[in-house]
């Protein structure tokens, strides 16, 4: 079988590698995410966790969304799609949820390996596996 191969090396930031690892994990479960609330994500990721109102606040001077109610709104949307995880009853603490698995600290290589197989070969191969 031929492969056709892509191999690229980039060099990012921080912030563009919580971004990417966010990006990854909505694309791949299906998880449909608007820039603003991409962003909002991003930022959590980056301070790994935050005081609920105190973080609204700051993703609203930052401009990422017009006031701290249309941010908290988007922390209640995330936190359905299970992308984040709320803590606490009076100051509820945020924080990415877990099984996103995003990597912030120190030097961070992302070595993600996809595949796509043509459905011919997929059919093939079954056939030779029975």
């Amino acid at each position: 079988m031929l492969v056709n191969k892509v191999d690229k090396r980039v060099k990012l930031d921080k912030r563009d590698v919580v971004r990417y690892q966010i990006l990854t994990h909505c694309f791949l479960n299906g998880i449909q995410i608007s820039d603003s609330d991409l962003n909002c994500l991003t930022e959590l990721g980056l301070l790994e966790q935050d005081e609920l109102t105190s973080f609204c606040n700051k993703v609203a001077e930052m401009k990422i969304f017009k006031t701290p109610q249309s941010a908290r709104n988007a922390i209640n949307k995330a936190e359905k799609k299970s992308l984040l995880t709320k803590k606490g009853k009076s100051r509820k603490t945020i924080s990415l949820n877990q099984n996103l698995n995003v990597q912030v600290n120190g030097t961070v290589l992302l070595d993600f390996k996809f595949v796509a197989v043509e459905a011919e070969e997929v059919q093939g191969s079954s056939k030779e596996a029975q």
